[in-house]
């Protein structure tokens, strides 16, 4: 727990409520590519969540801007290790996390499920942007 004794709060914050506004922009413009690489229509995912409760509903959000914490937390934690701050290297650092980690979990993930490539590029972009913001907001603000 040594390593969050050096974690800055407020880079942390910042990288993830800039995070969740990429995520919100990006899933606005493709939100109906989106819903139609997953096979379905806009009114069928209003039939799914017609039952829904309010709190149901904002769940996702919720849990979203919660993994944009804990990425920017972990994403502090690496660049605190490598020493190596600046807009570059925290880009850097995002790309290689997301290549390495993120995009191949979703390739796989969507090929056992047999989803729609469209589906995992637009994901696997998503998270792409989230990890270039973080690790961006995070190297530019340093330690």
């Amino acid at each position: 727990m040594a390593q969050l004794q050096n974690l800055h709060w407020l880079p942390v914050i910042i990288a993830a409520v800039a995070a969740w506004l990429f995520g919100a922009f990006y899933y606005g413009v493709l939100g109906r590519v989106w819903i139609a690489a997953q096979g379905k229509t806009m009114t069928q995912l209003k039939a799914e969540g017609a039952g829904r409760s309010a709190l149901a509903k904002a769940t996702p959000f919720v849990l979203s801007f919660v993994a944009e914490i804990v990425m920017a937390i972990a994403m502090s934690g690496i660049l605190f290790h490598i020493g190596i701050y600046g807009l570059g290297a925290g880009l850097f650092s995002g790309a290689t996390i997301w290549l390495g980690f993120v995009l191949t979990t979703i390739v796989v993930n969507n090929a056992y499920t047999f989803r729609r490539f469209t589906l995992t590029a637009i994901d696997s972009g998503h998270w792409l942007g989230v990890l270039l913001t973080i690790g961006g907001i995070l190297g530019w603000m340093g330690h």
